[in-house]
């Protein structure tokens, strides 16, 4: 869709790398519809997951006893946030849609994409009380996960040795992104290239650039317990 645009924050170390094929494969796809596409290469550009005082750049409001979420939010109101920070803010206030890239680690995302999630997503930018889930303030947004797990599906199934992939889906879907606002559309899971063939690698990076053909038109998920852990 000409006109779009989209930030993909990628969490990989190695560009040769299978993550690397999916975010170069999507970069192009969405370019050649005339969208703008931004990458956060979150390892290049050797981002702080860490939640700090540093985060702050203008005096604290409590010295005595230091509290992050409080600093932050009076921080972001006065514009005292650390430049990474409101650098990445900036991508994602002008993104229609953020894909997030991403090798499973624990069921979760990486260290440094976690923490960029603690970061970037902070009150006042992302949410308010009681401005969260439907009234989240990035709502009108989209965002995708797209990753790769270690496991097979069979092992991700509700039978399988793992449970069903929905449950980890959960907190970042509903915990964070949705909690924000995002409409959420359903998770991109690679799983198992590793012990994948070159042939079924192929598939799953041409499966992905198919999807993106089409992704303008997707319904997102129903962000509810139910669609995560049935009735």
């Amino acid at each position: 869709m000409a006109g779009k645009k989209v930030l993909i924050v990628y969490a990989h170390q190695e560009p040769r790398s299978f993550n690397g094929a999916l975010k170069n494969v999507a970069v192009d796809e969405l370019r050649k519809q005339g969208c703008t596409v931004t990458v956060s290469d979150l390892y290049a550009m050797d981002f702080e997951p860490r939640a700090t005082r540093k985060d702050i750049t203008g005096a604290l409001s409590n010295p005595e006893l230091f509290n992050y979420g409080v600093e932050v939010y009076e921080a972001y109101k006065k514009r005292c946030l650390a430049s990474d920070i409101t650098e990445e803010q900036k991508k994602v206030q002008e993104a229609d849609l953020v894909i997030f890239q991403f090798p499973l680690y624990w069921f979760s995302v990486p260290a440094v994409l976690k923490g960029w999630m603690d970061r970037v997503l902070c009150q006042g930018f992302a949410f308010d009380i009681p401005e969260f889930y439907d009234a989240g303030l990035l709502k009108g947004k989209l965002a995708l996960l797209s990753l790769t797990t270690g496991g097979t599906a069979e092992m991700y199934s509700k039978a399988g040795v793992s449970g069903d992939f929905r449950y980890f889906l959960w907190p970042l879907q509903h915990g964070a992104l949705h909690f924000c606002g995002f409409k959420v559309l359903a998770a991109q899971i690679s799983f198992a290239p590793e012990i994948a063939s070159e042939e079924e690698r192929r598939g799953m990076v041409a499966a992905w650039a198919q999807r993106l053909r089409t992704i303008w038109k997707e319904e997102p998920i129903s962000c509810t317990p139910p669609w995560y852990f049935g009735q």
